[in-house]
């Protein structure tokens, strides 16, 4: 199977992503954090806003700009129930320098089932999503602007998969804040 090109940038997403979590994580704390081994400032993302469940950052790995939009599902299901899963996080990603805008992705947390696509529900309509490892992403490149308009027009989205191993996950993200976030990082990331 060719590697979908879009796979280093998703390594780096699940990166930025976890370091993103887990700082929001500490600054809502009402205690000091742990001390943490320094992170080259380039890393590090930072928080442009939280919009409801969405946070909006910039980061500059390898010194080109990246904003995102980022969010956890506010529900997760398997079939059978209770599978262990790696974090599970929905992405929607400007990289400027590549002229790239508005890039949705998802990292499910667990591999994929090879050959497998994925979906993506939200208003009504399904989108599907190409699978490759533990990541999707938009199919049909010339509906990732419908997918946009419905996710802002929408109130949830169901992420649907199968794993390697033949079991089924629905994620349920709440689209709450996700219009703002989404004009956040296009203000920033021009």
């Amino acid at each position: 199977m060719k590697p979908h090109p879009r796979c280093p940038v998703m390594a780096i997403l699940a990166a930025v992503a976890s370091f993103a979590f887990s700082s929001l994580a500490i600054a809502q704390q009402t205690t000091p954090p742990p001390p943490q081994t320094p992170r080259p400032a380039q890393a590090a993302p930072q928080l442009l806003g939280q919009y409801g469940e969405w946070g909006a950052y910039a980061a500059t790995p390898g010194g080109r700009k990246v904003c995102f939009t980022i969010a956890k599902p506010s529900k997760s299901q398997t079939n059978p129930p209770n599978r262990p899963r790696d974090p599970i996080y929905f992405f929607v990603t400007s990289r400027p320098a590549e002229n790239v805008r508005n890039e949705v992705s998802t990292l499910v947390g667990y591999a994929l089932k090879p050959g497998s696509d994925a979906t993506a529900e939200v208003g009504g309509a399904t989108f599907t999503m190409y699978t490759q490892n533990n990541g999707a992403w938009i199919k049909n490149a010339a509906e990732e602007a419908r997918l946009i308009d419905a996710l802002r027009r929408g109130s949830d989205m169901v992420i649907k998969g199968e794993s390697a191993r033949g079991t089924q996950t629905a994620d349920t993200y709440s689209l709450k804040g996700l219009s703002q976030a989404l004009d956040r990082i296009a203000q920033d990331c021009r």
